[in-house]
């Protein structure tokens, strides 16, 4: 078992990075050297033009169509890394640089559902400006308290970060240019795919309304085996499929699960006077889903403070293994104090939040960030809607009755929670290469920035280029079967739905969300207690048999709430396509497995990480090709009809 795989308490030490070497010259002339204002600003250009933009594309597709986005740390890797392979080994330093700025603006260009969130709540979004100002406020106040608690998190308790120690192996390995090469073909064979099948699906959706033209014209109708295979066909997503590639069946299994259970249980719900008699599972799922989150979450956070115990005994007795210049924790401070302040006075003098509310969202934010790092830092999950929510609750419960300004106040805990557990974990790559970190801000300052206008304009775009993505499918859910084809917009869904409870009977909310609550806290302690037992790692080891029984057990029986949820949140069609994605996967990677198995690996040959094996690859690049086709549609309408030059008008 790997060391990530273990309690904190029976974890070995983490290695000690590797002190700096002296610096090489570049293998080709044209390239700047290391460490000179041209070998920087070659970099920031990369990750500012070209990997930030495709990160945030795809990022902000993602959260409009499914409701959870990729931040693209593995895809600037890779790629950041054909720019700085002439520098040899010392190039995986500039590469993570580039790999911490454009996650900063592709997490920040997702952030765009707080816009559509708007939309739907019938507020008309404020000028451009003042919303990459907030955008910019929050975000930079975000990435001052992720820096200022990563002393604690990265260097003295050495949480392992698993997205972190990947893209740090990703950036070690991507010196070899025979294994970039094998990268970037399966990520451009992906992108590929992903238009192509983009394109493919838009003509099965005009043919499908062609034939339902013919069908009201004739009086006929067409036959019910036809309607569910179109229904079923057109609903299909590249990205959809290639997020369910990334993650694997174990948890994309169980979305397919509970989509079912909601399908079947959709009659007894709207007779129960649960939802309406059009409404969909979701309407009442999202609730429910919410609700296991916040209970596995109670677990996980119990005994994420016990593991933090632990650490901080053992690191009292260590001696810090911190790399580079220390960071100026004065300086972190102030920096912090200016943002907060800056916060305070656009939140409340631009948006008109009152200052109460910001200053709370303010308090919870340092609260939320050291939860949600230790969470990220020790499962790989950073819980950002979880954060949301609660604020809103607890906000609730504190006599608010506005959801404008619960969504400004919630606003503050999801973008500074994205953004500062993201620099808490490009700063642990940054450690395991020895990278400097306050070179590292820098770069993530500057991706923060770009992500601020990139989400505002991005959005509006989107906007434009897609009207359905303005309608609010939580109040009109039958919108769902006739115009919002493909777009779940889960994660705007989520957060109207709570906001929409606040000036409404909660008596039915309160009560599917406390069922939630109890189930996944039951679930998560039994899979705590079972699947961490020694006789059960012994057991399911054993042989073929107890290692379907182990998988059946993980992904379906007692699944994770964290992953089950999605099931909630989306149509079935899209859990469908999304677990099929995992499932097939899971398949082909058994299957290299065993071949690989039967014949003799070279002894010179290199294991890729398991974030470069050619399903993730190539579900990632499906996901960055469905996002750009999109994006060239969108573009290209918006030229068309002159929309282009009003948004970028302001």
């Amino acid at each position: 078992m790997s060391n990530a795989a273990l309690p904190l308490s029976e974890r070995s030490p983490s290695p000690t990075p590797p002190a700096p070497e002296p610096v090489p010259a570049p293998k080709f002339a044209f390239l700047p050297r290391i460490g000179t204002l041209r070998y920087y600003l070659l970099l920031g250009a990369v990750a500012i033009l070209v990997l930030g933009p495709l990160g945030g594309v795809t990022a902000a597709y993602m959260n409009f169509s499914l409701g959870f986005f990729v931040g693209g740390q593995v895809l600037a890797g890779i790629l950041g890394s054909v720019v700085t392979l002439g520098y040899g080994p010392e190039g995986k330093h500039g590469a993570n640089y580039m790999q911490t700025m454009a996650a900063s603006v592709a997490s920040m260009a997702a952030m765009g559902v707080l816009i559509q969130a708007m939309v739907w709540l019938g507020m008309p979004p404020p000028p451009a400006w003042q919303l990459i100002l907030y955008f910019l406020c929050i975000g930079m106040f975000g990435i001052g308290v992720g820096m200022l608690y990563t002393p604690i998190l990265v260097d003295r308790l050495q949480l392992t970060y698993p997205s972190g120690l990947a893209v740090a192996n990703i950036l070690r390995a991507l010196t070899d240019p025979r294994i970039l090469r094998k990268s970037v073909s399966k990520l451009v064979g992906g992108i590929g795919g992903g238009i192509v099948i983009s394109k493919l699906v838009e003509m099965a959706g005009e043919l499908y309304e062609w034939l339902q033209g013919v069908a009201e014209k004739t009086a006929s109708k067409l036959p019910s085996s036809l309607t569910t295979t179109m229904d079923v066909g057109t609903a299909f997503s590249s990205a959809t499929f290639g997020g369910g590639m990334i993650v694997g069946a174990r948890i994309s299994a169980s979305a397919i699960l509970v989509g079912g259970i909601g399908v079947w249980m959709t009659p007894w719900l709207r007779s129960s006077g649960y939802i309406g008699p059009h409404d969909p599972f979701r309407k009442i799922g999202f609730i429910f889903a919410l609700g296991t989150i916040l209970g596995a979450a109670m677990v996980d956070l119990a005994l994420l403070a016990k593991d933090a115990v632990l650490r901080f005994r053992q690191a009292r007795t260590a001696q810090s293994a911190a790399t580079g210049k220390p960071a100026p924790v004065g300086r972190l401070v102030v920096w912090v104090a200016i943002w907060a302040t800056a916060l305070m006075v656009v939140a409340t003098q631009v948006m008109h939040v009152p200052m109460g509310w910001v200053a709370f969202a303010i308090v919870m934010a340092f609260v939320f960030q050291m939860i949600n790092g230790i969470s990220q830092g020790i499962t790989d999950q950073n819980p950002i809607s979880s954060a949301f929510v609660v604020t809103v609750l607890l906000m609730a419960g504190l006599g608010l009755r506005d959801p404008l300004i619960g969504l400004f106040g919630g606003s503050i805990l999801l973008v500074s929670c994205t953004v500062g557990v993201d620099m808490q974990q490009d700063r642990s790559t940054g450690w395991r290469l020895g990278s400097n970190r306050t070179i590292q801000f820098r770069f993530q300052m500057v991706g923060i920035i770009m992500g601020a206008i990139l989400a505002v304009l991005m959005t509006r775009v989107f906007l434009e280029a897609y009207p359905v993505l303005q309608k609010n499918l939580f109040a009109h859910p039958e919108l769902r079967e006739t115009e919002a084809h493909g777009w779940q917009s889960a994660m705007t869904y989520k957060f109207v739905g709570v906001l929409n409870t606040l000036a409404q009977d909660k008596a039915k909310t309160l009560s599917t969300m406390g069922l939630g609550i109890v189930i996944g806290l039951a679930i998560e302690t039994l899979r705590k207690v079972i699947f961490r037992a020694p006789a059960y790692r012994a057991w399911k080891d054993k042989n073929a048999l107890n290692a379907s029984a182990d998988f059946m057990l993980d992904a379906l029986v007692l699944a994770s709430p964290y992953a089950s949820s999605f099931g909630g949140f989306v149509e079935f069609t899209t859990s469908l396509w999304f677990g099929l994605g995992g499932i097939t996967a899971s398949v082909v990677t058994f299957f290299q497995k065993r071949r690989q198995a039967a014949r003799e690996a070279s002894p010179n040959e290199e294991a890729l990480p398991e974030d470069m094996s050619d399903t993730s690859l190539v579900g990632g690049g499906l996901i960055a090709g469905e996002s750009l086709y999109a994006l060239y549609v969108g573009l290209v309408g918006l030229i068309a009809n002159g929309a282009l030059v009003k948004i970028l008008g302001g």
